[in-house]
Order: C-alpha cells, then sequence, then structure tokens
C-alpha cells in the first residue's frame, strides 16, 4: 500500500502537457452483477473508478468527440477519457447511469437490439433507452444479435447490420453514428463491411490508446471488469499515452490462414529509443522481441493460437509515472 501511495503521489507531482492527440477510451458492461465477474464490475470498484476521474487530473468528454478531434486533428486535453458500455444490461439504467449523470460524465452506450426487441431479463428496453438518449448518451449499434462477425459470410453480416439499423430507425428516428464489434472481432472484411454502412467510429476490445494516427474504424478501448479494476490498475490505464506503430503485420487480426502468425510493428521514431518495451501475449506469457533496426519490432511464436480470442499488450515506459500503451486482438475461427 506504502509503495502504491507513494507511486500516486510521484503522479500527481509530475509536469502535464496542456494538450494531446489521444484518448483513453474505457470499455464497461455490468455493474454490481457479482455473478458475471468476467464482465462486471463491483459498485465500490466503480465508484472509485468514478471518484478518480472527478477529482484527478481527466478530462471526460463523449466519445463522438473524441474520435472527431482525432479525425480531423484537433488537440485534446491532456489525459482525456471517454467512457463507454457495451450490450446494454439493464444494470446499466439502474447503477451506472445514475453515477455517471451525477459526475457529470457523458457516455456511450452500444445496443445489440435482438436482445432489446425480445425484453430479454437484465436488459433494458426502448423507453429506457429513450430516457437515457433524451438526457444526453450517446447510442451506438452493436448487430442484432452479437453474433460472431468473423465467423459469418459478408452476405450475413450485412443484413444483420440492416435488420439492427431498421430497429433504431422505428424506435428513435435515426442510425447511430458509433459502432462496437461484438466481441472486439474485426477483421479486415468485418472492418469493410462496417465502413459500407456509414458508420463514422467503431471500436475494438483491444487495449491501448486513441490517437490522431490510428484507425478510427478500428479504436482500442481498455476492459474493465472484476480483475481489472483495482484503483491502482485503473489508475495506470487513464493515465497511459499512445504507443504509435504502423506497418502492422498480420494485417489481418482474423488468423485463418497462417497460424502462428508472424506478428510485426513499426514504432514511431518519435517514440525514441524502445528501451523498456515489453509485449505479452495471453496465450504464451512475455514474448521475445526481435529488434530490426531501430524501431522494427517483430515476435515469432513456436504454437499456434488458440481457438477463439487471443490478445497482444506491448508497453513501454514514458517517463513521469506513466507508460505507452499499444494492443492487439486476434480471433482464431474453430
Amino acid at each position: 500500500m506504502a509503495v502504491a501511495m507513494l507511486a500516486l503521489s510521484m503522479l500527481a507531482l509530475s509536469i502535464v502537457p496542456a494538450v494531446a492527440d489521444s484518448a483513453v477510451i474505457l470499455m464497461y458492461h455490468r455493474f454490481g452483477e457479482d455473478i458475471y465477474p468476467s464482465t462486471n464490475v463491483r459498485i465500490e470498484q466503480f465508484e472509485a473508478h468514478i471518484r478518480e476521474l472527478r477529482d484527478g487530473p481527466y478530462t471526460v468528454l463523449p466519445v463522438s468527440e473524441i474520435a472527431a478531434a482525432l479525425r480531423s486533428g484537433k488537440t485534446l486535453p491532456d489525459r482525456t477519457v471517454g467512457i463507454t458500455v457495451d450490450d446494454a444490461y439493464l444494470s446499466t439504467y439502474t447503477e451506472a447511469w445514475p453515477r455517471l449523470k451525477a459526475a457529470g460524465f457523458p457516455f456511450a452506450l452500444f445496443i445489440a437490439t435482438d436482445a432489446v426487441d425480445k425484453r430479454y431479463a437484465g436488459m433494458v428496453d426502448w423507453d429506457q433507452i429513450r430516457e437515457m438518449r433524451a438526457a444526453g448518451v450517446e447510442i451506438g449499434a452493436h448487430t442484432g444479435s452479437h453474433l460472431h462477425m468473423p465467423d459469418n459470410s459478408p452476405a450475413a453480416n450485412r443484413a444483420e447490420l440492416q435488420r439492427s439499423l431498421k430497429r433504431f430507425e422505428e424506435e428513435l428516428g435515426e442510425r447511430p453514428a458509433l459502432f462496437a464489434y461484438p466481441y472486439g472481432e474485426a477483421s479486415l472484411a468485418t472492418r469493410a463491411i462496417i465502413g459500407e454502412f456509414g458508420f463514422e467510429t467503431a471500436f475494438g476490445q483491444h487495449s491501448g490508446v486513441a490517437h490522431g494516427a490510428g484507425n478510427l474504424m478500428y479504436l482500442p478501448r481498455f476492459a474493465m471488469n472484476e480483475n481489472y479494476s483495482a484503483l491502482e490498475d485503473f489508475i495506470l490505464r487513464v493515465n497511459a499515452l499512445p504507443l504509435a506503430v504502423s506497418d502492422i503485420s498480420p494485417r489481418d487480426s482474423f488468423i485463418n490462414d497462417r497460424n502462428p502468425p508472424l506478428v510485426g510493428f513499426t514504432v514511431d521514431a518519435s517514440i525514441g529509443s524502445l528501451g523498456g518495451l515489453a509485449c505479452y501475449h495471453s496465450q504464451f506469457g512475455k514474448a521475445d522481441l526481435d529488434i530490426l533496426g531501430t524501431h522494427r519490432v517483430e515476435i515469432r511464436f513456436s504454437e499456434p493460437f488458440r481457438v477463439g480470442r487471443t490478445r497482444l499488450n506491448c508497453t513501454k515506459p514514458a517517463g513521469k509515472g506513466r507508460w505507452r500503451w499499444f494492443g492487439m486482438q486476434y480471433y482464431t475461427p474453430p
């Protein structure tokens, strides 16, 4: 505890730059639903997050405003944070919204329409969605059935989106401009389809910091659940800076033909030395990095990625108690 308090004190005393071209976006699902620990945050954890954002050096903005700034090149306040909630569970309405509203914090809610239409227990209804929307909550699309999009044909994915967007038009009078990929699974083909439907911004579930050089149709979000919502972990994430990279391989996060893939990326030269860079894969642990030249990083895995979702997180010390962060999520079909 003493070490943690010392680290927080050092963080608070650090010199904060006035502006940035990046923002941390948080993703929640359930609130106070303790029987679902992998997607839930405990109420005391969530209240601690809100206190930190309220009392600390942060600016919480609507995610649409963050995306517009990244798109136009407009600067954002340093430590800008966006809040998103996926799936529209009832605890969003009963637990999260009152607390966020009291703090004056905007958020976006991504809705898979089939569950709402079928009035599943534990889900919000359209009247509650309209009430939140009228109060300023941003509403985003999340398909109809919350399917694994990379496993489905382009025709099936288009039909799914058409059905979902029709329900938004019928119930809310317009289509959402924001989209979140179910499970964060976003193949190149899936991303192309999302672009066809006119969404302005789309979000994954890979950790990292959204920034101006990133892909606005696949922005990262830090997933919050009971295991990763301790205050020390939360502070680490909301103070993160981008680890800007390019020439990412494999280009497609859908691992179908070559498994294991050759993973690589080029770190932007503005980051400086790659000293302290470390990458961790959810299946294999800490990865051995090959540094080619000064800024090219490659990782070779000796075993295939397992079926389903796996993640890669790469971090580098940024000084003053902060870390640069880049992440990817991969999906390997059955």
